[in-house]
């Protein structure tokens, strides 16, 4: 059966608005649609000075003004990624689907695009679940921009619905955990001076593996504090944790200094980046999802960190393969964020060098208690 949906995926050697009506039209041909409702449009951080001649050829090419998205320091689709060169990503939506407004009161997920500047918590603060990511370049220099109805929006963020599908977001965080939690016995503004009774950077530097812990400096870029959620016996395994990047290890008194404070009470355990743990948690979040859509899904939404993608996985995208092959032929579309956004706890959170995957279903096929998990 046909999907109204399915995806493009255009590059070039220079930024020019052709690659988004490429895209598009590439689109348009696999789902078998002559017009779309909507376009959800990426494009790479080359189109950012002046997206607009690119938005207006996207509209153009899809018979419609209905043209949301963003720059992202990459964009992907089930065809490939690309990062470091001039593209732009392309998913429309044709039949009962289209991209509506984010103010009906449900609790489907609320795609959530933004740049740093429009990124704030009151926005986060939301009654829906959000997916999405905080548009970004692989320096952090900008310019980043967001639009909507084929305009950039000056606030810089859009929220929007997909109406006419049900859908469900799960979140891989991928960290190996060097410890388990333990909870924090002192702390002085932004310094951890105690985990448990002992001095903080002790029990970093124990727990750290023997060929990390001889190296001449601690690679402190590579290891965060993972602050835990409800059950701490079980909150690594669920996921219920967020990360706290260290600013610097205090040998004068032996304690770690975080970017951001933390609570005596509160339960901290160490964490690194690995590759094959963040693989094998992507696995399981592809689990978890299918097991929480009910049904087949018709198309997904994909926002790995900048930070997680081809760079971490040794120029290949290993996220993405591993969706591929569990969903061969599946639309999928997103970009490469900085920063990711889902549910966490019940509320939604900004993620760091994290996968947020979303499935969806079309209306009607999918189980109606499925629900929304961190």
């Amino acid at each position: 059966m046909t999907r109204p949906v399915a995806t493009g995926l255009a590059r070039g050697a220079r930024a020019l608005p052709e690659l988004a009506a490429q895209a598009v039209e590439q689109a348009l041909q696999r789902a078998d649609l002559t017009r779309a409702n909507s376009v959800l449009l990426f494009l790479t951080p080359h189109f950012a000075p002046s997206p607009e001649p690119a938005l207006r050829a996207a509209a153009r090419a899809a018979g419609c003004l209905q043209v949301t998205g963003c720059t992202g320091a990459g964009v992907l689709t089930e065809d490939e990624w690309l990062l470091d060169v001039p593209g732009a990503a392309a998913m429309v939506f044709g039949g009962k689907l289209r991209l509506a407004g984010a103010d009906n009161e449900d609790d489907e997920p609320v795609i959530s695009l933004c740049s740093p500047s429009g990124l704030n918590a009151d926005w986060l603060d939301s009654y829906a679940p959000r997916i999405g990511a905080v548009s970004g370049d692989l320096f952090g220099q900008g310019p980043f921009r967001v639009w909507a109805g084929t305009r950039v929006v000056d606030g810089g963020r859009v929220d929007a619905r997909i109406e006419g599908a049900h859908g469900v977001v799960q979140v891989s965080q991928g960290m190996r955990a060097l410890t388990s939690p333990i909870e924090v016995g002192a702390v002085h503004g932004l310094d951890v001076l105690k985990l448990g009774n002992y001095p903080a950077l002790n029990v970093l530097v124990q727990s750290l593996p023997g060929n990390v812990r001889e190296h001449e400096r601690l690679p402190l870029h590579m290891i965060l504090g993972g602050v835990t959620f409800g059950d701490p016996d079980t909150a690594i395994r669920d996921g219920r944790y967020r990360l706290n990047h260290i600013v610097s290890a205090n040998l004068h008194d032996r304690s770690v200094t975080f970017s951001a404070p933390l609570a005596p009470g509160e339960r901290l355990f160490w964490a690194m980046r690995d590759a094959l743990t963040a693989e094998r948690d992507f696995r399981s979040t592809l689990d978890h999802a299918v097991h929480n859509l009910g049904a087949a899904p018709d198309f997904a939404l994909l926002f790995p960190c900048m930070g997680r993608g081809p760079h971490f996985y040794g120029n290949r995208d290993r996220d993405l393969d591993l969706f591929k092959t569990r969903f061969p032929g599946l639309p999928v579309i997103g970009f490469y964020g900085n920063g990711e956004i889902a549910p966490l706890d019940g509320m939604n959170h900004l993620y760091q060098y994290s996968a947020v995957l979303g499935l969806y279903a079309a209306q009607g096929r999918a189980n109606s208690t499925a629900g929304t998990t961190p």
